[in-house]
């Protein structure tokens, strides 16, 4: 567990960092900004902001991360998780703190990012996850319509073997859809089948940036979010809904040439994924995390 200071950022740079991480948080968020401004939903984009929690004032706020004491940074002695520095008035977000407080939570993150980082990618789920949450279903989540139709929508869920290995999305499985998953999946048993290929794993890095908030640079929370992001369009666009009122061109995966198109894009998540988990693990915890029992 990092526990000392490794570095001291004076006061002149780290508000150079902090302006410039503020400046690009507002600009990832202006969009959503400006629709909640006008009460208007979009069935794309709010999930990064509803089913993550994390507001846009969170995230345009600037951390240095564990052991990087900030100088001349008072004020922040009273932010969560920050400790007294080593010089006068200096601060460090403290990860020894985060562990005492925060020991579950704190096993549960290091024990996903590392197991996910140990196995090989799958990448034969084709995105039908979200096919199984509107099988045989009267109501769907999105009130938008199905592009296939609701006949059309079961068959493709009936033709293709269901390979889910991401418990958060298994749990919105219509009853119908369950029993056809490869494998059960429980909240008890995600870090035994959590894997790097799963969109949602990837976008899940996001997630853990954010409960580790001031051990986590910035920048890096950043990267994660951007990640996350650039998976929920593919997430969406692999759908079976209609959304074309919102400009988004389906990728067909009950094709081959869809099927090959999501696997493509998966797999360079899958690749991105893989630097931002073990950027996490260093940050947070210091250099040679990864390989560290």
């Amino acid at each position: 567990m990092r526990t000392l200071v490794e570095k001291v950022i004076p006061r002149e740079e780290w508000l150079i960092r902090e302006r410039a991480h503020q400046e690009r948080a507002d600009a990832l968020t202006a969009a959503h900004r400006q629709r909640a401004s006008r009460s208007e939903k979009h069935p794309v984009w709010d999930f990064l902001f509803t089913y993550y929690s994390y507001k846009p004032a969170q995230l345009r706020r600037w951390h240095p991360g564990a052991g990087i004491e900030l100088q001349d940074a008072r004020d922040r002695l009273s932010w969560r998780w920050y400790s007294p520095g080593d010089t006068e008035e200096g601060v460090v977000p403290d990860a020894r703190s985060f562990a005492q407080e925060k020991a579950e939570l704190a096993a549960l993150i290091e024990r996903m990012l590392r197991r996910t980082a140990s196995r090989p990618g799958q990448f034969g789920c084709f995105g039908l996850h979200e096919w199984a949450m509107v099988y045989q279903a009267d109501e769907h989540r999105h009130a938008v319509p199905l592009r296939l139709g609701q006949a059309g929508t079961d068959a493709v869920v009936e033709s293709h073997d269901l390979r889910c290995t991401h418990f958060d999305a298994f749990r919105f499985f219509t009853p119908e859809a369950v029993p056809r998953n490869r494998t059960p999946l429980s909240r008890e048993d995600q870090p035994l089948f959590e894997q790097p290929g799963c969109l949602h794993a990837g976008m899940d890095l996001y997630k853990w940036a954010t409960k580790l908030g001031p051990l986590i640079p910035g920048e890096l929370l950043l990267d994660s979010f951007e990640l996350a992001r650039d998976i929920r369009l593919l997430d969406m666009e692999a759908a079976p809904y209609d959304l074309s009122a919102w400009d988004v061109v389906p990728v067909p995966i009950e094709t081959p040439e869809g099927k090959a198109e999501y696997v493509r894009r998966q797999r360079g998540f899958a690749e991105r994924g893989a630097s931002l988990r073990a950027a996490l693990l260093d940050a947070w915890l210091g250099e040679g995390a990864r390989e560290a029992a």
